[in-house]
């Protein structure tokens, strides 16, 4: 068994800033590390590829999981506030290509002949993706936010809600009893 990096090979590796009881699986895979800042009680899982290029930053807030074989990619900013947890295949996109047709596509062609479009992706606190979910560049869900497996977001989300499907649509309400949860953990831990 691989297992998780130790303290001091975390230290070493460079982050924007590394917080406290983080875990990182040793298959992970983690680019442009100086522009990552992790939070406290973070876990990212087996077979996770975060690839943030140029000058765009990955925030990962407190209490986060982000689980086997997650994928989050581009060149903008990706922000994961507190709590939030990426279940098994997801993948998050700051970046994609023109597929209209009225580009070339690919990473092997100069910049000239790309349209590719960029815009930050935020998960606002205690949102939770679904198995094999892709959310695309500019989308924001808002706090509470569930998104059922295999969706494809590309629009906002509002609030406690529950969306899914391709592309995802709102389906219900999301309940609010974690937010006690999160206060009776803060209590618990002197916050």
């Amino acid at each position: 068994m691989t297992g998780y990096f130790s303290d001091k090979e975390l230290a070493e590796l460079g982050f924007g800033s590394l917080g406290k009881n983080v875990r990182i699986s040793k298959t992970s895979t983690i680019y442009n590390r100086g522009n990552v800042f992790i939070g406290d009680n973070v876990r990212i899982d087996n077979f996770c590829t975060l690839a943030i290029s140029g000058d765009a930053k990955l925030e990962i807030g407190n209490h986060v999981q982000i689980s086997a074989y997650a994928f989050i990619n581009g060149m903008a900013d990706v922000i994961l506030m507190d709590y939030v947890t990426l279940a098994p295949a997801v993948r998050l996109f700051s970046t994609t290509d023109d597929y209209s047709g009225k580009t070339m596509t690919n990473a092997t062609l100069p910049a000239e002949y790309l349209g590719s479009f960029s815009d930050r992706v935020v998960l606002e606190k205690h949102v939770i993706i679904g198995v094999a979910s892709s959310i695309m560049p500019g989308v924001i869900l808002k706090e509470g936010t569930a998104v059922a497996g295999h969706s494809f977001v590309n629009q906002n989300s509002k609030a406690f809600t529950l969306i899914g499907g391709v592309p995802a649509k709102y389906i219900k309400p999301r309940e609010r009893e974690l937010l006690a949860l999160e206060e009776r953990l803060k209590q618990a831990n002197g916050l």
